[in-house]
């Protein structure tokens, strides 16, 4: 067991807040990319108790199936990974380490959709019900920090980062940060921003069944995973142009999304696509509406966003202007 850097904390409050979590699995991956269809590289795992303190931890390599990717960034190379489990290798290891715990991260909803995509794959579940982004929880602490990069959390409690990046120590780094926290929360009775992680029921798969193969022998041989990248129609209506103060929705217009949402990600955009709206991946001086739950985020599509003026919704008003869409034929008919 790694020791831990010692910390300062306040004395937990008495009593603890009833309605919080029995328990918590502080989780990293890293991964190939960050697309629908890259995959997970390493993994890492530390169990904490109800009050954040360390039960345990666990981390594997996971041999991707295909080129590791960005070496420079997670260190691991194609001949490292060769020999390492696959996913369905450590899933049922890794399960029993997320079974009955909260999913805690960094970017929360990044390190979820990679899970539940490659439990998908697997022909399986993640056995997570509820995430907690610890970028979220930070700034509804207000937590006095240059920026919400893992780093910049760190230093505010004064952890140390050993090995940046590697899945292991970016867990440990998190889980120790999240302590305080967890107690600064407590202390103050604020409500724990968590978010259900829904399965990714939309997912279907190939016709043909995904051999169980190694990266070697994978390698430059055309191999598929299980559900193939999906292209989106394109958007048949003209872009009427930004969302107004009051709305509504119209076909056509170009919608981005940005952060952690409750509902996951592809079915909002599935039900943007279906409602007749363009879904952008990034945000330009066209884009009609940003939706995000945290508008003050430094990612890019916010940053760009607050440049550029484009009108910024929470999700919660999205989907209930996704209700009432107005036809392209009332604005250009």
């Amino acid at each position: 067991m790694t020791m831990l850097d010692n910390l300062t904390e306040p004395p937990p409050p008495s009593p603890w807040p009833s309605g919080y979590p029995d328990g918590y699995a502080v989780v990293d991956v890293e991964t190939t990319g960050l697309g629908r269809d890259d995959r997970i590289v390493s993994a890492a795992v530390y169990r904490l108790d109800s009050r954040g303190e360390v039960q345990d931890h666990w981390y594997s390599p996971v041999n991707p199936e295909r080129d590791p990717g960005p070496v420079w960034i997670h260190g691991l190379t194609g001949a490292m990974l060769a020999d390492a489990p696959l996913f369905p290798e450590i899933a049922a290891e890794l399960a029993e380490r997320l079974a009955g715990r909260v999913l805690v991260a960094h970017n929360a909803v990044f390190d979820w959709s990679m899970l539940a995509r490659e439990y998908a794959r697997a022909r399986s579940a993640a056995p997570v019900e509820h995430r907690l982004c610890t970028i979220v929880l930070a700034k509804e602490l207000r937590l006095p920090l240059a920026n919400h990069k893992l780093a910049s959390l760190a230093a505010h409690y004064g952890v140390r980062q050993r090995r940046a990046h590697h899945a292991l120590d970016d867990a440990r780094v998190l889980a120790e940060a999240f302590r305080p926290s967890l107690h600064m929360a407590a202390a103050e009775e604020l409500p724990l921003p968590l978010h259900a992680c829904r399965p990714l029921t939309e997912w279907t798969e190939n016709p043909a069944p995904v051999p169980a193969a190694r990266y070697g022998a994978l390698h430059g041989s055309g191999y598929r995973t299980w559900r193939p990248a999906r292209r989106r129609p394109v958007c048949p209506y003209p872009n009427p142009g930004r969302l107004a103060p009051d709305g509504p929705l119209v076909q056509g217009m170009r919608v981005a999304f940005s952060g952690d949402t409750g509902t996951d990600r592809e079915l909002l955009e599935d039900r943007a696509t279906d409602a007749g709206l363009h879904v952008a991946s990034s945000v330009s001086r066209l884009t009609s509406l940003l939706v995000t739950n945290d508008p003050d985020s430094f990612t890019t599509k916010a940053a760009r966003a607050r440049e550029y003026g484009t009108p910024v919704i929470p999700e919660q008003r999205f989907t209930s202007l996704l209700e009432a869409v107005t036809p392209a034929s009332g604005v250009h008919g």
